[in-house]
């Protein structure tokens, strides 16, 4: 593969991730508010179960495409979220609950943290190799 689709890879990485930390961020926003009394529980868990499904198609479009172009590293790094965003999904576990939101909101906090933290780390290994794949050149 060229350098330059090299680099144009690691670009779309890079967006990609991007919009991933976006996803996480709205979600942790909706949850303060709801915390702080800012907006009622219905808005608040309609609002993160309308971006819960485009954030794990975008995790899986991201590993896609770090296995469809042979970065096995960030792969292998990108796929624990992976796997931990499909247990969610296969057990019905992804959605926020309206009944159960002020009971769970520490929990699902601490969840999107650790999303968001885990997150900014594939950022800055992929934007550590895409500056590698650029002066490898």
């Amino acid at each position: 593969m060229g350098t330059e689709w090299v680099i144009f890879v690691w670009i779309i990485a890079f967006f990609l991730l991007i919009s991933l930390i976006v996803l996480i961020v709205y979600q942790l926003m909706c949850l303060a508010d709801l915390e702080f009394d800012y907006i009622n529980p219905y808005d608040s868990a309609s609002r993160i179960n309308y971006v819960v499904l485009p954030e794990f198609a975008v995790q899986g479009a991201l590993s896609l495409l770090f296995l469809l172009t042979g970065h096995w590293i960030m792969f292998l790094f990108s796929v624990p979220i992976l796997y931990y965003n499909l247990k969610l999904y296969r057990h019905k576990e992804h959605l926020v609950d309206i009944t159960e939101i002020f009971n769970l909101l520490s929990r699902e906090k601490k969840r999107r943290l650790f999303k968001l933290a885990y997150l900014v780390i594939l950022l800055l290994l992929s934007f550590f190799w895409m500056i590698w794949s650029v002066l490898e050149d």
